[in-house]
């Protein structure tokens, strides 16, 4: 893979109580300039085999086998269908309420909107990669904030453009022990970044990381619930490297 190579994971919910969500596969979007043919590469990463062994997940029909490499010149349908097609009369205002411009590209435009279907149990979430000085950025809606009390969804509707946010720990979420909650300056608790970056955010905190949360943008009705409030981080993770894990190795 060159420089140019863009990546966003693939992750799975359990439907079991806990519905925790595990990181599945990884696709790479590799092009050498702005006008080369893109190709793309679809890996099932170790993830998946906790998720089989815990969950009871099983290979996607497009991608059968956990230890193939699966290339494409063209996106591969699995992904392209998560992206709402440009010749729809809607898809401005679409990019629009996902912070994008008119030339965004499908991994771009998955890797804000994260491609949710009611039809499965899957996400796409994109790498983050730390520049030199650790320093790294990456956008979100937030999760969970239908579930938050009536004064905090009352305070969510009154958020603006560029409010900053407080990020905070939870040590006693009732489902996932730990968590990362978004809390607004005046503390409400408004919701929380997705489950399938807290890991890496609650680790990198024990190597000195920082973080600071802003309001991109705030997407009334009839915008989809799951896109309600546009979310900012930013940190540093000092000593730390995001997405190394071992659940993040491809298997091949």
């Amino acid at each position: 893979m060159n420089t140019n190579t863009k990546t966003v994971f693939l992750a799975w919910q359990s439907k079991s109580k806990t519905r925790r969500w595990f990181p599945v596969g990884r696709l790479d979007a590799d092009a050498t300039d702005a006008d080369a043919d893109v190709r793309y590469q679809f890996r099932y990463i170790k993830g998946a085999e906790e998720a089989r062994a815990a969950a009871g997940f099983v290979p996607l029909i497009a991608f059968h086998d956990f230890h193939k490499k699966y290339t494409s010149p063209v996106l591969f349908p699995t992904f392209q269908n998560r992206v709402m097609m440009p010749r729809r009369p809607d898809f401005a205002e679409y990019l629009r309420q996902l912070n994008l411009p008119e030339k965004a590209s499908p991994l771009e435009i998955l890797s804000v909107d994260g491609g949710r279907r009611a039809t499965d149990n899957f996400e796409v979430f994109p790498e983050i990669i730390p520049a030199a000085d650790g320093s790294f950025s990456c956008r979100f809606f937030l999760h969970g904030w239908s579930h938050v009390s009536q004064s905090a969804q009352e305070r969510l509707q009154k958020l603006t453009p560029n409010e900053e946010l407080v990020v905070s720990i939870e040590l006693n979420n009732p489902v996932t022990t730990t968590a990362v909650q978004i809390q607004t300056k005046d503390y409400e608790m408004i919701g929380w970044a997705p489950r399938y970056l807290s890991r890496d955010l609650l680790v990198a905190l024990t190597h000195n990381a920082s973080y600071a949360a802003t309001v991109v943008q705030v997407n009334p009705m009839p915008a989809p619930s799951r896109q309600r409030v546009l979310i900012e981080l930013k940190g540093n993770f000092a000593n730390y490297k995001p997405m190394q894990s071992e659940e993040f190795k491809t298997l091949i």
